[in-house]
């Protein structure tokens, strides 16, 4: 697929995502037949944390875990964007207590359903989800102490509003943290250009140096990777849904095999 055959602008790119998404939310997994605690626990789950939230709250969609980036404090105020299913926001919820908050945040109705028919089963009373976009955030300014996100914000198009958001919402001496990927390198047209490699969190991906930049130029005072892998070897080529987006993207095997070595999970702590 070329970039001519991309949504042309930015709120057809969030539609294309939120129907990727409203299906992953229906088929209860984004790792087809793989188990999705596995999935988890390559990218830095715990067993004790995938065993403490709800059946159907884990979909496997992360790339890493940004509730073990830096502790939480009882008491504390906690975003979750791009909540999905809600598991970070439950972890961050019991890390919390019962004097926090936590609130996730999704622009995906099938996600806040289930998000929140999680909560009800798990009986969580410090957890909410708001329907809304990472890029305008439901909330008031110097309101939260903590924003998390899972392999979320490389999916906007516009992440120096994420950002910006992010340090309006976030009260002095606040901090995010984020997993996310970024790229080490240009990736070709025929990647970028596919709406599958974009859902799939490739497509819309930030050189790494640009991303930092993002998140220092919102006015973060301090960016630390406090953690980072290669993504592109924590799944198989030979998984379905992989090669399914090798074939939209018109690529050869041996072309994704070479193109997946750019691909990077950080973990990223940024103070206000």
């Amino acid at each position: 697929m070329s970039t001519e055959n991309r949504p042309a602008d930015n709120e057809q790119l969030r539609d294309e995502v939120r129907k990727g998404y409203a299906r992953v939310a229906v088929d209860g997994s984004a790792v087809g037949t793989e188990d999705v605690n596995a999935a988890s626990a390559r990218v830095g789950y715990q067993a004790e944390q995938l065993e403490a939230v709800p059946d159907g709250a884990n979909l496997g969609v992360g790339c890493g875990n940004p509730t073990a980036i830096d502790s939480l404090s009882a008491g504390e105020v906690v975003v979750d964007l791009g909540s999905g299913a809600g598991m970070d926001s439950f972890l961050a919820a019991a890390a919390v207590g019962p004097t926090g908050r936590v609130i996730g945040v999704d622009m995906t109705d099938e996600m806040l359903e289930k998000a929140r028919a999680n909560a009800e089963a798990g009986g969580y009373q410090n957890v909410e989800f708001r329907k809304g976009f990472i890029e305008q955030l439901p909330l008031e300014d110097e309101s939260v102490d903590v924003i998390l996100s899972n392999c979320v914000i490389n999916l906007s198009p516009e992440k120096e509003k994420v950002y910006a958001e992010a340090y309006r919402v976030l009260r002095p001496g606040g901090r995010v943290m984020v997993s996310d990927i970024v790229l080490d390198r240009e990736l070709p047209a025929e990647v970028l250009g596919s709406i599958d490699a974009w859902i799939g969190c490739v497509g819309g991906a930030s050189l790494r140096e640009r991303y930092l930049d993002t998140i220092r130029e919102a006015g973060f005072a301090s960016v630390e990777i406090t953690k980072e892998s290669c993504f592109g070897d924590m799944f198989s080529l030979d998984d379905p849904d992989v090669a399914r987006m090798i074939e939209s993207m018109g690529i050869s095997r041996e072309q994704a095999d070479e193109y997946r070595k750019a691909i990077v999970s950080l973990h990223i702590l940024a103070r206000k």
